[in-house]
């Protein structure tokens, strides 16, 4: 994939998937421990694995990378320390048709992977389509900084009024939610009044149906 490639920003649903990671140094855990997170299931193949690794769980076949290995598999990580190990994996998914990323090298990813901030069901990504993950790590640490936990209440807090809405048989599509959260119920919930935020949610509702 040229770097200059404009990318097309998606979040894959893997639980249940198998993929392929295919490397066992810190790099290839950390694309590990991602992979988990999303509830797939999760092989790797590895000649040596690093503490980090082994510390995730997963089985690890402790052998070298051997052409066709990716058959059967959903996604591929290439992180392994030889580039010609990378590019052979990323040659292989290619031609199986399997979506491939190969750390630091984005000429051989069919797709890139993001920095990401997690705050229960909210997920941030930051990304510069492979032109600097420095920078990509740099503004994930500015989103930590700014997005506590408050805003995991928040989103419960909606999730609820929109169930709500729904079982009344009411379109949330055309929902103002912007007055709401542009209320002040974020500082709210932040300040530890729950309760307060919940029925300042809950007026708001009412008056959608006056």
């Amino acid at each position: 994939m040229p770097v200059t490639a404009v990318q097309y920003p998606v979040n894959l649903i893997l639980t249940g998937e198998p993929c392929l990671v295919v490397g066992g140094g810190p790099v290839a855990a950390r694309k590990v421990k991602g992979l988990l997170t999303s509830g797939a299931d999760v092989t790797v193949i590895a000649v040596a694995a690093s503490p980090e690794l082994r510390a995730t769980g997963v089985p690890v076949e402790q052998r070298p990378y051997r052409t066709g290995d990716v058959a059967g598999y959903r996604l591929v990580l290439a992180a392994t320390d030889d580039p010609g190990v990378n590019r052979q994996v990323y040659l292989d998914a290619e031609s199986a048709g399997i979506w491939v990323n190969s750390a630091d090298d984005p000429d051989s990813c069919t797709f890139t992977l993001p920095s990401v901030v997690r705050r229960g069901p909210i997920m941030v990504t930051v990304s510069t389509s492979g032109y600097s993950p420095a920078v990509a790590t740099w503004l994930k640490a500015q989103f930590e900084d700014t997005l506590g936990p408050e805003y995991e209440t928040l989103v419960e807090l909606l999730s609820q009024a929109r169930n709500e809405l729904k079982a009344a048989g009411r379109s949330t599509e055309t929902v103002d939610w912007r007055t709401v959260l542009d209320s002040d119920m974020l500082e709210q919930i932040r300040a530890g009044h729950i309760n307060e935020a919940r029925e300042r949610l809950q007026t708001w509702l009412l008056s959608l149906s006056d």
